[in-house]
């Protein structure tokens, strides 16, 4: 049965032709490096104008490490106020989105641009449920996975080899867009709990269709249908997570979609930028720091000795929040929620000791408890294996790579940044025998 058309559950924008077009004009020979190069694309009717010739630069090139404080793009999708500690998706406050909404309604409001309606809501919620199995081909290749790999690589694997199964290309095609965003919002969880399950020696679970997004997944994962409240404070938990800004990991994606490349490469590409230890899983090495630390009574010794040590405290400092990261206090909200149902955990007492003392030695400085602090805490009370906590990352950042893939798309131009070069000045090749022998 196939997808339906994006016209009843998104409305009809530019994007497309944009890539169109984008794709119509690019170089036989790489198209991407002679943009430059190229005249102007003009719209129908109207007539093409000569490229203004650029004046010749003479201000120097100064260099910022990481591209810190560098606009790399214009956006609508995701806005933050470090200094109030609000953030937004299109608009909306993440504490009401968290409060009220559900994650599909998030990733519709994000990719899609606005909040569905009542019957755009419900033909998305059904075509993400009729799209979650995997092929048994990725499955029996996911059998042939290490038991000892990282989830993270998995996932970067299986997202990957969506695209031998669906890749047409089409960035034309509002109904492979929409295809495209379907599927992989539907398969990417499927792809985590099968790996969890494969690497144990166990068969996949087959996705139940009674049951919503995050109940489905925390089923395929632990063999059980969810308590109601585990499954509505996961749900909340993939909204905190779904988008923040232009990051390493929505960098990586719009740098791969200004290839023109697929979508699925696209996120296999993110999925693998986040599985670096600077970007994601940074909740797994909380969890480590407060087993170091072991009580409450350690604290203000711990973190004496750890700033002495100019060591890195995990969790907290955020380089857009000069405040506590907003996601962290409702992530708090929601672990207490957990504790209440399901018993208290004695490391949340050290982290709230932590978060306090830490606000004494570093808040002067504006670092405080980031999304990853409480994260953790969350995700081992509902029972989640450490090393899935980024491939969950994942999951729900989908949703935020694939609303800047198709941001993306509308004006695209490919990245191509310069740089300073620091290597040797022009030097004439050496033979062999005459080249210096390194001392």
């Amino acid at each position: 049965m196939g997808l339906t058309s994006p016209r009843k559950f998104a409305k009809s924008d530019p994007i497309v032709m944009a890539a169109k077009i984008s794709s119509e004009t690019a170089s036989p020979l790489g198209g991407a490096e002679s943009a430059a190069a190229t005249a102007p694309v003009s719209a129908p009717g109207q007539t093409s104008q000569p490229a203004a010739t650029a004046a010749p630069a003479t201000a120097p090139l100064v260099f910022r490490p990481g591209l810190e404080g560098v606009p790399a793009t214009q956006s609508a999708i995701c806005d933050i106020d470090g200094s109030r500690g609000v953030l937004t998706y299109r608009g909306y406050p993440v504490n009401q989105l968290a409060s009220h909404s559900t994650f599909l309604e998030t990733a519709y409001l994000l990719i899609w641009g606005e909040l569905p309606t009542i019957f755009q809501l419900r033909d998305f919620e059904q075509e993400v449920q009729m799209h979650r199995r995997v092929s048994f081909r990725i499955r029996d290749m996911m059998k042939c996975f290490p038991a000892s790999g990282h989830p993270m690589d998995a996932l970067q694997a299986s997202a990957a080899s969506l695209g031998l199964f669906y890749s047409r290309r089409a960035l034309y095609d509002p109904q492979y867009i929409t295809e495209a965003v379907v599927r992989l919002i539907a398969k990417i969880p499927t792809m985590v709990a099968a790996f969890q399950l494969i690497r144990k020696g166990q068969d996949p679970i087959q996705p139940r269709d009674d049951l919503a997004y995050s109940a489905n997944f925390l089923y395929m994962l632990t063999e059980r249908e969810p308590d109601p409240l585990a499954a509505r404070i996961f749900d909340a938990c993939l909204i905190l997570h779904a988008e923040h800004s232009l990051n390493a990991s929505t960098f990586s994606a719009r740098v791969t979609a200004s290839t023109l490349t697929d979508p699925y490469a696209v996120v296999a590409s993110a999925v693998g930028t986040l599985a670096g230890p600077l970007h994601g899983g940074a909740n797994e090495d909380v969890l480590d720091m407060l087993d170091e630390i072991g009580s409450v009574d350690q604290v203000e010794a711990w973190l004496d000795r750890a700033i002495a040590e100019k060591r890195k405290i995990m969790g907290f400092g955020h380089r857009e929040y000069r405040v506590k990261d907003p996601r962290a206090v409702i992530l708090q909200g929601l672990a207490e929620d957990l504790f209440l149902r399901f018993g208290h955990d004695s490391m949340y007492d050290v982290a709230r000791r932590l978060e306090a003392v830490a606000a004494e030695r570093l808040g002067p400085k504006g670092i405080f408890p980031n999304v990853d602090f409480y994260s953790g805490l969350v995700y081992r009370k509902l029972g989640i294996p450490r090393d899935l906590f980024t491939p969950i990352f994942a999951i729900a950042r989908t949703a935020g790579w694939l609303a800047h893939w198709r941001e993306q798309l509308g004006a695209n131009r490919i990245y191509r940044p310069t740089q300073i070069y620091t290597g040797s000045l022009e030097r004439p090749w050496l033979p062999l025998e005459g080249r210096p022998t390194p001392s």
